[in-house]
């Protein structure tokens, strides 16, 4: 196991685990649910962060990102809290293999970014996180707007 996985999976893990949690505290009718106005339904939400994920996942295989443009190859993965959990753990575990097979020394390689400017594979891994806890954040606001109760676990650690 390298080092980034050993020191920092556990901070993805956990953010999974919340993701999850949110995921258990909803219905499939619930992920219909639009706070109004150009906003996408809240599983739509859930299948932006699951492309997310894969784009970030596909990095660090080929040690290039070059868009965001992968969508889910699942018809109305969207509207499923079951499928949505079967899919998001499949990327989960993708993920972990991915960063679990580079070695040491591929952690000092960067990632070529579309925008030309290339990343140290130790900040990709950190974006990644930040982009799971903004995720969490939007979806919280989305579970509060239709007026339901955060799980507790989700409520101590994103607010």
């Amino acid at each position: 196991m390298n080092s980034l996985v050993e020191n920092k999976w556990s901070w993805v893990e956990g953010s999974h685990q919340m993701r999850d949690t949110l995921l258990d505290s909803l219905n499939d009718a619930e992920l219909a649910f639009s706070p109004g106005g150009q906003a996408m339904t809240l599983g739509a939400l859930f299948r932006e962060m699951g492309e997310i994920e894969h784009s970030y996942a596909e990095s660090f295989k080929t040690f290039k990102q070059t868009s965001f443009d992968y969508q889910s190859a699942e018809p109305d993965v969207e509207r499923s809290v079951s499928r949505l959990k079967a899919w998001f753990q499949k990327l989960d575990s993708g993920l972990k293999d991915t960063l679990s097979a580079l070695s040491n020394d591929d952690l000092s390689k960067s990632i070529a970014r579309g925008s030309g400017y290339d990343m140290p594979i130790e900040l990709q891994f950190d974006v990644y996180l930040q982009a799971l806890l903004i995720f969490l954040g939007k979806a919280t606001i989305y579970i509060r707007a239709m007026d339901k109760p955060l799980p507790d676990t989700v409520k101590e650690w994103i607010g």
